[in-house]
Order: structure tokens, then C-alpha cells, then sequence
């Protein structure tokens, strides 16, 4: 063997597929920085005789170039482990192009069961190479449930606010859905038709709520289709005591307009990972507070909740590396993940307990947009939900 190919031989490539550019780059900021973060720190950490390298490739925010950035890395760079925080598509395309090369992926920030049961898996037949961690759908109407019961008592009738796209989609699903889980705690939704997104009116939503007395309303919107509805409501003098909103109201406001409040503004939604979090990283012992603190003062933004699950994918892949029991055998690193439990920026990760194989939970609180003291809007924690040890930063406002 010659010395160049023992020496690739001794090097194992984490290979990265990040949305750098078009409409998921905000997304790939987190999982950009973390990568960068780690990279030096990561490059001795691999199992005895071996080195670790991280090597990306840009998903352009689309399903082909999500599966043409795993064919390089696969292809070009060798990569032993895939890993990624995508969107609606381009998750599942990394995802199902691992699957197919025959390579260990993990991924997250996706609900689990659109994750698995929406890309074919069930609960007798599992995926062989790729591995998730998040929360579910169920999850959610769990910590949405507990802010519309601090409203005004248990039985709410609540407005639901849903597209006809996969968000809309999945969490109507009668089985695996928000909308079941919702219900079992004794809520009755009521449920226009979906809308398409991007939306134009929400005129019939808005009669539909009137009509209904409905003072709390729940969604996956997006910021703007948000904003668009709380005008339309406001234009009839409706306005919700409180809007409970996940996907991408999980976020910082992006723009604010002069003199007006962001769509997020005094909104619920679920908190995953927060400064406030009592996470610590298994790599270097950092804290979440400290993680969110030198990610601002490096990008001169504020932090924002996948930050802490972009750098817990480097965690869970380098521990895979290190527990196979040959580092060098992609089938050995996904025995590894499958068998993996960590404590991790992201709390505790246990692939060992389900809900069904390939799959951790994460963790969720309740969390509300409110004025901050550092920005303009800041997430503060207004129900610990299922975090053991996180404090309430902030009492729940409503209209």
C-alpha cells in the first residue's frame, strides 16, 4: 500500500450537507458554524490511529442538490457519516440518497414521524443506514396544549391555521399527527380548508374563527403568511388571545418594519434548545449559554434554536466513529448510531429507546416571543414542558 492511500486510510470524513445558498441558508448558518466551530477541535478526537476530518458540500436549499451534495461526499470525499439540518424536501432527499449509496446519515429539525413514517418506514420495517433526532408531532400539541390551557382552562376550541403542503398535511394526520394529539386532551379544533401556501387571503379562516368564538389559533405557518393572517383578523377586530406557531416561528424575527411588530411578536411556540437550556457538550464541556454566546459575538446574530442541534450532530457522529468496533466499516458506524446514548448539547439522545427504531427524541418546553433586553424579540421559556432543570425566564402574555 503506498503511503498517500495509508494515510487516507487513517482519516475519517464526516461529510456535511448544509444549505449555503437559496431559501434554507438561514437554516444552514447554525450547521455552518458549528462545523467550523468544531472542525479543529474534532481533528484528534477519532478512534486510536485516526484522524477525523469535516468536509461540506452546498444542498442549494433543493432535493437535487441535496442528492447530488451526498453523491460527493460519498463519492469524492469518502465520507463515513452523512449529516445534515435540512427542510421539507431537501431532508429526506439527503436522507433517502444515503440510504441508497449504502451510508450512515443522521440528521435532524424535522418531526420524527414525517422523518419515518413519511419516507416509507414502519414500525416492523426500519431504515438501514440513516438515523434522526428530533421531536414529534405529538410533542408539539403537547407544550401547545399546556400554553392554551394557561389561556383559560383545559377544553379549549382552538382555530387551526393549515396549509396543503406536508406541514398541513402530516399534522392533520388522524394517527400520527398534532391534530390526535390535540384532541386527546380534550380540545376541539376547528379546521378550515388548508390553504395554499403562499397564501393570498385568509378570508374564509378569518369568518370560520368568527364564527366559532375562537380565541386561540394554531399553526405551522410561515412568518409571512402569519403576518398576513393577523392583519386579515385585525381588519375584522378579531384578534386571538394567543397564536401558538411552529416551523419556522421557531425563529428570530428575520425583519422587522419600522413601527410594526414581527409576525412572532407575542407568539407561543415549542423551545428545543435555548441559552437557557441546561445542556452541555460531550466534546469540550461547553454550555449551551456559552455556545449562543460566542455564536453572536462571532456572527454578530442572534442565536437561534437549531445552533444547539447543528453542533449535537457532530457529537453522536464523532461517538459513532469512536464506538464502532471498525471505524472503517460504514454497516460498523451505523450499528454504532443505532446503539448510541449521549448526552449532548442537545440533551440526551437515546437511540437505544425508540419511539421506533433510527429515531432519539429531543426534548421539548414551551417558549413565547416577547420584547427582550438584547433584541428586539427573545424567546422566553414560559413552561419547562419535558426539560428536567430548565428555569421559566418569562410569564405567558396573552391579548
Amino acid at each position: 500500500m503506498s503511503e498517500s492511500h495509508a494515510v487516507r486510510d487513517r482519516v475519517l470524513t464526516v461529510g456535511v450537507a448544509v444549505a449555503r445558498s437559496g431559501r434554507l441558508a438561514s437554516l444552514g448558518d447554525p450547521l455552518d458554524f458549528a462545523l467550523t466551530w468544531l472542525e479543529p477541535k474534532l481533528a484528534g478526537r477519532g478512534p486510536a490511529g485516526y484522524s477525523m476530518r469535516l468536509v461540506s458540500r452546498d444542498t442549494r436549499s433543493c432535493a437535487e442538490g441535496a442528492r447530488q451534495a451526498v453523491e460527493e461526499l460519498v463519492g469524492q470525499e469518502n465520507a463515513a457519516i452523512v449529516v445534515t439540518l435540512a427542510g421539507t424536501e431537501v431532508l429526506p432527499a439527503v436522507a433517502d440518497a444515503c440510504e441508497a449509496a449504502g451510508v450512515p446519515c443522521l440528521s435532524s429539525t424535522f418531526p420524527w414521524q414525517v422523518y419515518y413514517y413519511g419516507r416509507g418506514a414502519d414500525d416492523d420495517r426500519p431504515f438501514d443506514w440513516t438515523y434522526h433526532f428530533c421531536w414529534g408531532l405529538d410533542d408539539i400539541a403537547g407544550v401547545f396544549a399546556d400554553l392554551w390551557e394557561r389561556v383559560d382552562g383545559p377544553r379549549q376550541p382552538v382555530g387551526c391555521l393549515w396549509n396543503d403542503g406536508p406541514q398541513g398535511m402530516w399534522s392533520r394526520h388522524p394517527q400520527r399527527g398534532f391534530a390526535p394529539a390535540a384532541r386527546s386532551r380534550g380540545h376541539r379544533l376547528v379546521e378550515p380548508e388548508p390553504y395554499r401556501e403562499p397564501a393570498t387571503t385568509f378570508d374564509a379562516h378569518v369568518k370560520a374563527f368568527r364564527d366559532a368564538e375562537i380565541d386561540i389559533v394554531t399553526s405551522a405557518a410561515t412568518g409571512r403568511d402569519l403576518a398576513l393572517f393577523r392583519a386579515r383578523a385585525a381588519e375584522e377586530g378579531r384578534q386571538p388571545r394567543l397564536i401558538t406557531c411552529s416551523r419556522w416561528l421557531a425563529y428570530p424575527p428575520s425583519v422587522i418594519r419600522e413601527g410594526e411588530p414581527p409576525a412572532q411578536a407575542g407568539v407561543g411556540t415549542l423551545a428545543y434548545w435555548t441559552p437557557a437550556h441546561p445542556y452541555r457538550s460531550s466534546i469540550d464541556g461547553m454550555t449551551a449559554a456559552e455556545l449562543a454566546e460566542t455564536y453572536e459575538q462571532v456572527t454578530e446574530r442572534q442565536s437561534l434554536q437549531p445552533l444547539g442541534l447543528a453542533y449535537a450532530l457532530f457529537e453522536v457522529a464523532t461517538h459513532a466513529l469512536t464506538t464502532a468496533d471498525d471505524p472503517t466499516d460504514r454497516r460498523s458506524i451505523a450499528t454504532a448510531l443505532g446503539r448510541t446514548r449521549l448526552h449532548t448539547m442537545a440533551g440526551l439522545l437515546d437511540w437505544t429507546r425508540g419511539p421506533v427504531p433510527n429515531i432519539a427524541t429531543v426534548a421539548l418546553a414551551g417558549g413565547q416571543w416577547q420584547p427582550g433586553t438584547r433584541h428586539d424579540y427573545e424567546l422566553a421559556i414560559v413552561t419547562p414542558g419535558e426539560v428536567d432543570g430548565l428555569s421559566i425566564t418569562g410569564d405567558l402574555v396573552t391579548a
